[in-house]
């Protein structure tokens, strides 16, 4: 076991390179496994929750080769098994529920783990089934499994119980290899849902209304190989060290950042008194999305007046509020958190209060947090929720002293290289094996 210790109260300074997006990338590895041929992949992120799916893939037949840092090529010609799947790897990560409409088209009959990742309270897989069923998946839960059985698959009119990210991958994957025409209303139109969409197109599959919530898809006999196709870069990291900045008040430049995701946060963000400036516009390298290079300012927040809640895409995302506990900690006054999403995690926000925040838990969904506090240093283990571990982490770079962070591999299921990355422009981390 190893945890974090971090000297805190240190300026950051210079330039952050963005990684490439967790979400996207577990998403399009399970989404090779459609095509019945070689897929080459470029940017995909070297994290923790990567190399859980290449274990997964690895265990039921894909062969998996790592060309460079973050270039793999994936060969999923043979058939399938899913009898050796890696019950590990699975519990691991929630991300194995793609599974469910990658292989829609390739086995008829398996057994799938039921999975892990971050503990938010009930997460439901009724939006992900209601929608499968329609197109010829079928899974029945068992204890410590799902028995799934797969039909012949034919297109469907489908509208989304919850307007979900990963259901509405889901769907798509088993729409894009049915008979005939789908169409999913309600859908996600999510930063990662667009990109699972442009790699599907470019291997040949139909799908209309990328970045909407009406999504038709017609059906193709079968997926042709991809060259290359790269990760688009990730909103929610390149949030993460914007909200570096801005609670260690340091004058910070984030590139490679995806704007049309960031940009009703950066609006909130301006409301409440920062300062920024967009330096330099440009395409992702798969062409798809604005990407933008932010410079933060160190400034003086104020409370916003109204509520910070998060939505679906678009809107502040999800992922994304967390971060806000801890930018909303640093402002004068007091504001109103609303995570209506999960049951959890608004309560899982109470950890900072061990590193000098002052909230209030007003039921599971919505807390007080009140302005402004200065962080200060003390020893706490990373809760079960990637993004509420990460603002512990900032809080305790902005802290005078020495803080210490155990249970860390939260964190590193969804950041490369963060610790480093942070040090490169003035943290000081380091990391500690017992």
């Amino acid at each position: 076991m190893s945890y974090l210790l971090i000297q805190g109260n240190k300026k950051l300074h210079g330039e952050i390179k963005n990684q490439t997006a967790k979400n996207s990338a577990v998403a399009i590895l399970c989404a090779t496994t459609m095509i019945r041929g070689k897929s080459r992949l470029s940017d995909v992120p070297e994290i923790e929750e990567v190399y859980r799916i290449v274990e997964l893939l690895k265990s039921i037949g894909v062969k998996v080769k790592k060309i460079s840092a973050g270039k793999y090529e994936f060969d999923s010609r043979t058939n399938l098994s899913l009898g050796k799947i890696d019950k590990n790897a699975s519990e691991k990560t929630r991300s194995s529920l793609l599974l469910l409409g990658a292989l829609a088209g390739r086995v008829k009959k398996y057994k799938l783990y039921k999975s892990g990742g971050c503990k938010l309270g009930e997460r439901t897989i009724r939006p992900h089934l209601y929608a499968l069923e329609k197109i010829g998946v079928f899974a029945k839960s068992k204890e410590h499994f799902y028995e799934v059985e797969n039909h012949n698959l034919k297109g469907a009119d489908i509208v989304m119980y919850e307007s979900g990210d990963t259901a509405t991958e889901n769907a798509i994957m088993a729409a894009v290899l049915a008979k005939g025409k789908t169409t999913i209303k309600m859908a996600s139109a999510n930063y990662m849902v667009q990109d699972l969409c442009y790699f599907l197109t470019k291997a040949g599959a139909k799908i209309k209304g990328i970045g909407t919530t009406t999504l038709e898809i017609t059906g193709v006999k079968k997926l042709k190989e991809v060259k290359d196709y790269s990760i688009m870069p990730d909103p929610i990291v390149a949030m993460t060290y914007l909200a570096a900045a801005i609670i260690t008040d340091s004058h910070l430049t984030i590139k490679n950042c995806p704007l049309d995701f960031l940009e009703l946060e950066l609006c909130k963000l301006e409301r409440a008194g920062q300062k920024y400036f967009i330096r330099r516009k440009y395409f992702s390298k798969n062409g798809k999305f604005h990407i933008a290079d932010i410079e933060m300012i160190p400034s003086k927040l104020t409370a916003l007046p109204d509520k910070v809640e998060c939505r679906p895409f678009p809107g502040l995302n999800i992922d994304n509020l967390p971060l806000f506990v801890a930018i909303l900690a640093k402002a004068r006054g007091r504001t109103l958190i609303h995570d209506w999403p999960y049951e959890n995690r608004a309560v899982s926000y109470l950890e900072l209060q061990k590193i000098g925040a002052k909230l209030t838990l007003l039921d599971p969904h919505r807390v007080w947090v009140e302005g402004p506090v200065k962080f200060t240093a003390n020893e706490a283990v990373c809760p079960s929720i990637l993004r509420v571990a990460v603002i512990l982490l900032l809080g305790m770079m902005a802290a005078p002293g020495k803080s210490i962070l155990r249970n860390t591999y939260m964190i590193e299921r969804g950041y490369e290289n963060l610790y480093e990355t942070l040090n490169k422009v003035g943290a000081d981390i380091k990391v500690i094996r017992d």
